[in-house]
């Protein structure tokens, strides 16, 4: 029994492996090995817990086990506590959301309104973030800019946003759906299908319907 349980462990180091890559890849900061490591202890937990009966092969219950521990590690890692990433994240789901219902992205201060805690919990995200020398300061640090940017550049990069926005709110309703979804709440093409009641295919053709229609707008006269 002892033998099985180590050629178990052995055969599926690879797996962990495979796994960290994916979330090293994907996850700016973290470290391979620490990955690797935290995989390994999943795996032992896995194939000591795991029972046959209940359905998954060994495989597919230590990838989920493996992928918890190695996503726990990474939580340890960051400065910011899990209650405040949650009070963020449900913020910025109902945020998008209402962007797609109505066409136009809500103001933070709209949100806070509903949200009391967003405010505290940006002030948080913010002070765990690391402080960047290339990147601008965030809103909340109270630091005036320093007038570097060039004021046409300024003015030509606002007019462009209004431009862009007034060729969004020109769409259909659906491709207008489609485009805040997409680009701004980040969510992938083929995920918007189910919310919409249309097939994948019925999607990207209504994006691309959209790009054309905002290209045709926003082409110089």
């Amino acid at each position: 029994m002892i033998e099985d349980r180590e050629d178990a462990i052995a055969r599926l180091l690879p797996l962990v492996r495979r796994i960290a890559r994916r979330i090293a890849r994907l996850v700016p900061g973290t470290d391979l090995d620490d990955l690797i490591g935290d995989g390994c202890v999943g795996v032992i937990r896995a194939v000591d817990a795991f029972d046959p009966a209940l359905g998954p092969s060994l495989e597919q219950y230590t990838r989920r086990v493996a992928v918890g521990a190695m996503l726990n590690g990474v939580r340890r890692l960051d400065p910011v506590s899990e209650r405040v990433r949650r009070v963020i994240r449900i913020a910025e789901r109902e945020r998008y959301a209402l962007a797609v219902e109505r066409g136009a992205l809500p103001t933070y201060g709209e949100m806070t309104a509903r949200h009391p805690a967003l405010v505290r919990a940006r002030t948080e995200a913010h002070r765990g973030s690391p402080l960047s020398l290339d990147a601008p300061l965030p809103p909340e640090s109270g630091c005036a800019p320093t007038g570097g940017e060039d004021p046409a550049d300024a003015v030509i990069a606002s007019a462009d946003r209004l431009r862009i926005r007034a060729a969004i709110e020109a769409l259909p309703q659906r491709q207008r759906e489609i485009v805040i979804a997409h680009y701004f709440a980040e969510q992938p093409l083929r995920a918007l299908s189910d919310g919409m009641r249309v097939s994948p295919q019925r999607v990207s053709q209504l994006h691309v319907a959209a790009i054309g229609h905002m290209r045709r707008t926003l082409e110089p006269a």
